[in-house]
C-alpha cells in the first residue's frame, strides 16, 4: 500500500485529488495538507511514501516546503500545478532543484472529457515516483538561483573530438531537467554546436521549462519549430506531443506519429533521426530516467560512428534509461551531467 499526502490549499482541488488517488486500491491517502507549514509536520509525523505538492500556498510555498522536506525527511514529491502559465510554470521547475521528481497539471474536472486520461497518468505517475529512492538534499546546498559546480576533485575522462561534428542530441526523463541545467549551465558563451533536447514532460510545461532553464543556461533557448534551421550555440527543446528529428541540413523535422515506448516525443525518434543524417558527426548524450526510451537508437548512434554519451548511476535519480543504454554498449563513455558539459565545452 502506498501511503500519499496531498498538499493543496483548495479545498475543490483537494476533493478532485482526493477521488482520483483513491481509485487506486494501491494508494493509500493519509493525510491532506493545505500548506506548506501543514505539510512539514504532516510528513514528519506520517512518514508518506509519496507526496502531491501544490506550489502556490498562502505562507510557506511548495517550493521552501519541498526544500525542507528533502533537507528534513526526503520523500518523492510530485508537483501537482493548477497553473500553465509560463511564468507561474517556470517557477515550479525551482521545486524541481529542491528535489522534486515530476511535474504534473491537475485533471480537470469528473465531468470534462480529458479528465479520465488525466486521471489514469496521475496515478501511474505517483505510483511509479513512489519508487524511487530519494536522498537528502542540505538545505544550504538548495539554492535556486545557482548551479551547483562541478567537484574540485573532478577529471573529465578523455573523449575523442571527432572531427566535423555538427550537432549534440539530449534525451532524458525523470531527473532530467535538473541534469540539464548543470549540463547548460557549464557550457562555454562561445559553445559551437547546435544542441537538440526530449525531455519528457506532462504537456503544458515545456514552455515553463524553457524559460527556467534560461535562465541558468547562457545559450539561447528556443522551443523547436518545424523547419528552422538549428544555429551554433542555439538550443532547442522538442514541444508537446511532436516528435523531433533533424535532416541533412540542420533544419528541424517535427512529426506527429505515435508515440513510442508510450511516449512522444521520443528520445528513440531523435537519436534514430541523427544517426541517419548526420551519422559520426553527433554527440548523442542519454541522461536519467524509467524506461528504455532512447537506448537502442544511443547505440545506432554509436555504431554510425558518433560519440555517445550515459548519465552515469551515481548522478541519476532514476538510472533506467542510461542504464540500458550501458547494458547495450552503447555509450562511449559514462559520465556525470558537471563532466558532461566539461566534455562538450571543448566544442568552441
Amino acid at each position: 500500500m502506498i501511503k500519499l499526502l496531498i498538499v493543496e490549499d483548495s479545498i475543490v482541488a483537494q476533493e478532485l485529488l482526493i477521488h482520483i488517488l483513491t481509485s487506486d486500491p494501491e494508494i493509500r491517502v493519509v493525510g491532506v495538507a493545505r500548506n506548506g507549514r501543514e505539510a512539514i509536520e504532516a510528513v514528519s509525523l506520517l512518514k508518506p511514501d509519496v507526496i502531491t505538492m501544490d506550489i502556490h500556498m498562502p505562507g510557506v510555498d511548495g517550493f521552501e516546503a519541498t526544500r525542507q522536506i528533502m533537507s528534513i525527511i526526503p520523500t518523492p514529491i510530485v508537483v501537482v500545478s493548477g497553473s500553465l502559465v509560463t511564468e507561474e510554470v517556470s517557477q515550479v521547475f525551482k521545486a524541481m532543484e529542491a528535489g522534486a521528481l515530476a511535474v504534473f497539471h491537475r485533471p480537470p474536472g469528473i465531468t470534462h472529457p480529458g479528465h479520465k486520461e488525466a486521471a489514469k497518468n496521475l496515478l501511474q505517475t505517483v505510483k511509479l515516483m513512489s519508487e524511487i529512492k530519494v536522498v537528502r538534499r542540505l538545505r544550504h546546498l538548495q539554492k535556486s538561483d545557482n548551479v551547483l559546480p562541478a567537484p574540485a576533485s573532478t577529471a573529465v575522462p578523455t573523449v575523442p573530438h571527432a572531427t566535423g561534428v555538427r550537432l549534440v542530441a539530449v534525451g532524458a526523463s525523470t531527473g532530467g531537467p535538473l541534469a540539464l541545467q548543470k549540463i547548460l549551465h557549464g557550457l562555454p558563451k562561445d559553445f559551437s554546436l547546435p544542441i537538440l533536447i526530449v525531455q519528457h514532460i506532462a504537456a503544458g510545461f515545456v514552455g515553463g521549462f524553457v524559460d527556467w532553464l534560461a535562465g541558468s543556461c547562457p545559450l539561447p533557448m528556443h522551443i523547436a519549430v518545424q523547419g528552422q534551421t538549428a544555429l551554433p550555440g542555439h538550443v532547442y527543446v522538442a514541444p508537446d506531443d511532436f516528435h523531433m528529428g533533424i535532416d541533412r541540413n540542420l533544419r528541424i523535422v517535427l512529426s506527429e506519429t505515435p508515440p513510442e515506448n508510450g511516449v512522444k516525443p521520443s528520445v528513440s525518434c531523435l537519436f534514430r533521426s541523427v544517426a541517419a543524417t548526420l551519422g559520426a558527426s553527433a554527440v548523442g548524450i542519454l541522461l536519467t530516467g524509467m524506461g528504455r526510451d532512447g537506448a537502442q537508437e544511443l547505440k545506432l548512434m554509436k555504431d554510425n560512428g558518433a560519440i555517445t554519451i550515459a548519465q552515469n548511476a551515481e548522478s541519476s535519480v532514476v538510472f533506467g534509461m542510461p542504464g540500458e543504454a550501458i547494458s547495450l554498449d552503447a555509450a562511449t563513455s559514462v559520465l556525470s551531467p558537471e563532466e558532461i558539459a566539461g566534455m562538450l565545452s571543448r566544442y568552441r
